[in-house]
């Protein structure tokens, strides 16, 4: 799978790409048919406490997978977005499967 990170107006941030990237793997091993991923940090000011917002867009067949989240980290915020997904992959999956009957 393909990952495209893009930090809005943060700096790039080694470490924080490494995170998502580790929590990527992990649904990639579980779900065979994505494709790619897109992910996008920002910080909003205006959100206190929280305002660490990850977006993670997923190819896969059919329509694109989102998910969002908004938490008092980034790595907060990849994991709840991860998880979301997760259930997400999981129902397509299932759906996949019904299909191929």
């Amino acid at each position: 799978m393909e990952a495209i990170y893009q930090f809005v107006k943060l700096d790039k941030s080694e470490s924080l790409q490494d995170f998502a990237q580790k929590k990527l793997d992990k649904l990639e091993v579980k779900y065979d048919f994505i494709v790619r991923a897109e992910v996008y940090f920002k910080k909003e000011e205006a959100q206190d406490p929280a305002g660490y917002i990850c977006n993670i867009k997923l190819s896969v067949p059919g329509p694109q997978l989102f998910a969002e989240s908004n938490k008092d980290s980034f790595e907060a915020a990849v994991a709840e977005s991860v998880k979301d997904l997760d259930r997400q992959l999981s129902k397509k999956k299932s759906q996949m499967k019904t299909h191929s009957n």
